[in-house]
């Protein structure tokens, strides 16, 4: 069972049970600001989750959250920095998934290693949706493998860069329908979206929260969703899974610390983060605006959930060859 499905179902009070920490340790930590790295630009998914977290975080624990964006190298920079600090929770890791389970399989050299964190707690989950220009053919999932098993190579296929998650997204989708369609890497969203906007691009997986504006003004058609589920705002597209069982298509978003940081600061921090997530006014005003849903779940449960999504895109990427210098 996927982590999706096996913790998403999971209550939120339950999660917390598993975490709690005597009234007394938790209030050891913190006793100082304390820094969540971000290795993105401002802007992004990644910098905004943080940030808004980040807030709620300083409120409950009367203490300076400080968001600093450390971008470059592919995350790289940001992730090196964070795993040279010391080891006590006052300086954190909040990325995507690129850094601990894509890049030590694309680059040949990193500066870091995933063995250099431990997982303090997931904080977000994006789902993508395969987007296709309203000029294109294809109307669904079913009548896209059939025009590129029919055309080898003939239908192209924008991302947000090689390696990205748009990339291995479709990598993972071309291995569960046996196709192969053209890659077209851009230097970031930004420009994929423009030109998927404007019909030089075929199709794409992009976050929903990139995709929404242009499905709901007809200038993108959603051919399938990489949820578990039917996402509530656009019923009527099927997930993806119908076609490819257990097919899943997103991007999340978690904390980590240094290794060897006490776990009970670990489990502080995920117990606090856990009590944001859960908020319902949180997550109207902000995770379900944004398309996003919580990660609920103790460090442990993170933890595993890191080390399955690991071992999925290291395969798709021995198996579609992708290296990055």
């Amino acid at each position: 069972m996927s982590y999706s499905r096996r913790y998403f179902l999971m209550t939120v009070p339950s999660s917390l049970a598993a975490v709690a920490l005597p009234a007394a340790a938790q209030a050891q930590f913190p006793a100082r600001p304390v820094q969540l790295v971000v290795p993105y630009p401002a802007g992004g998914t990644t910098d905004v989750l943080t940030r808004a977290i980040a807030q709620q975080l300083a409120e409950t624990w009367g203490k300076p959250v400080i968001v600093e964006n450390k971008g470059g190298a592919s995350t790289r920079l940001g992730a090196e920095a964070v795993a040279k600090a010391a080891p006590d929770g006052y300086t954190l890791l909040a990325t995507a998934e690129a850094t601990l389970v894509v890049n030590p399989y694309i680059y040949g050299k990193l500066g870091y290693e995933p063995s250099d964190f431990t997982p303090v707690a997931g904080m977000g989950l994006s789902t993508h949706i395969l987007v296709a220009h309203p000029s294109f053919s294809a109307r669904s999932v079913a009548e896209l493998v059939a025009l590129a098993r029919a055309n080898p190579g003939g239908v192209n296929y924008g991302t947000f860069g090689a390696g990205s998650s748009s990339h291995l997204n479709m990598e993972l989708f071309q291995a569960s329908a046996g196709i192969r369609m053209q890659a077209i890497h851009y230097r970031g969203a930004a420009p994929m979206m423009t030109d998927l906007l404007g019909g030089h691009v075929q199709v794409a997986f992009t976050g929903a929260t990139l995709a929404a504006p242009g499905l709901k003004t007809g200038q993108l058609r959603a051919l399938g969703v990489g949820s578990v589920s039917r996402l509530a705002d656009f019923p009527d597209v099927a997930t993806i899974a119908e076609s490819f069982a257990g097919f899943q298509a997103n991007s999340w978003f978690g904390l980590f610390a240094p290794a060897a940081t006490p776990a009970s600061v670990i489990a502080a921090i995920n117990a606090d983060v856990q009590r944001v997530l859960a908020d319902p006014v949180f997550q109207d005003k902000f995770l379900r605006p944004n398309y996003l849903l919580p990660i609920p779940g103790s460090p442990e449960q993170f933890a595993h959930y890191v080390r399955d999504e690991s071992e999925k895109w290291r395969r798709v990427i021995h198996e579609a060859s992708i290296k990055v210098e």
